[in-house]
């Protein structure tokens, strides 16, 4: 016999609708952020940054590939991983359906890391992924874009991420700050928990205009969430996220 509340169907009707003004209101909400977002000014990039792609090296602009915007998925898989995040894997899960949708509407999909490229390649066809993925190995890309971090900013001066400076890392967080989960996707990652926090997931959004290359837009931690598309689909499940940690795993993982 089920806990949860019941009722009639002309109960869950009414219920239903309060709900569905709420979600309107949400929506609205949404749809005025959109507008806030691209509001924001455009800054110019000015410095050479270089990547690995399966095309050579690149730079960012030759990133766009004829389109005026691009998007990066900062992907946590840095030099010293053996494998990339399980969270930012299970991100990027989503992402094949739609980069060609993205590439056909201006808008190019690509996801950067700092591992060399043949990580990422190797990675990318155990995942059976097709999207773009550059490796931005040995430039400043990541560490300018707040995604990747030193050692010395991590025990020395505090890492500043997602607009504000955390504590200086002395070796290990506790469960309620995210630490089992760390200390867990680092062992998954094949690396200890203090690199692992080294790399960070983010997105930033770049637009090209007469020859320029304007940032214009970053979202890190929970500001990624929109992306998550299972996170989309169990908020709408019976019993929504109902987790008390990190239960996924990569998609070929399950059931091993």
């Amino acid at each position: 016999m089920t806990t949860h509340k019941t009722g009639t169907r002309e109960q869950w009707l009414t219920a239903r609708l309060e709900l569905l003004k709420a979600e309107k209101e949400l929506t609205q909400r949404s749809d005025e952020l959109v507008l806030q977002r691209q509001e924001l000014p455009w800054v110019p990039v000015n410095k050479g940054y270089r990547f690995e792609t399966g095309e050579g090296s690149a730079s960012l602009a030759d990133l766009f590939q004829g389109r005026s915007q691009l998007l990066v998925y900062h992907f946590m898989f840095g030099p010293d991983y053996a494998a990339g995040c399980p969270s930012c894997s299970s991100i990027a899960d989503g992402f094949n359906g739609i980069a060609v949708h993205l590439a056909n509407h201006d808008v190019m999909l690509w996801a950067v890391s700092r591992a060399p490229f043949a990580k990422l390649q190797a990675y990318k066809q155990r995942m059976a992924w097709t999207f773009p993925w550059a490796s931005s190995v040995g430039g400043d890309f990541n560490f300018d874009f707040n995604v990747s971090f030193t050692e010395e900013e991590q025990r020395e001066k505090g890492i500043e991420y997602n607009y504000r400076r955390e504590k200086v890392f002395h070796g290990r967080l506790n469960q309620g700050d995210g630490g089992q989960t760390a200390e867990s996707h680092a062992t998954m990652c094949g690396t200890d928990e203090p690199t692992y926090r080294r790399e960070r997931p983010g997105v930033s959004s770049f637009v090209l205009e007469d020859g320029v290359v304007y940032h214009t837009y970053a979202a890190y931690a929970r500001g990624v969430d929109g992306l998550w598309g299972m996170y989309q689909w169990l908020d709408r499940a019976p019993k929504g996220r109902n987790e008390t940690g990190a239960w996924w795993k990569r998609h070929d993982e399950y059931g091993k």
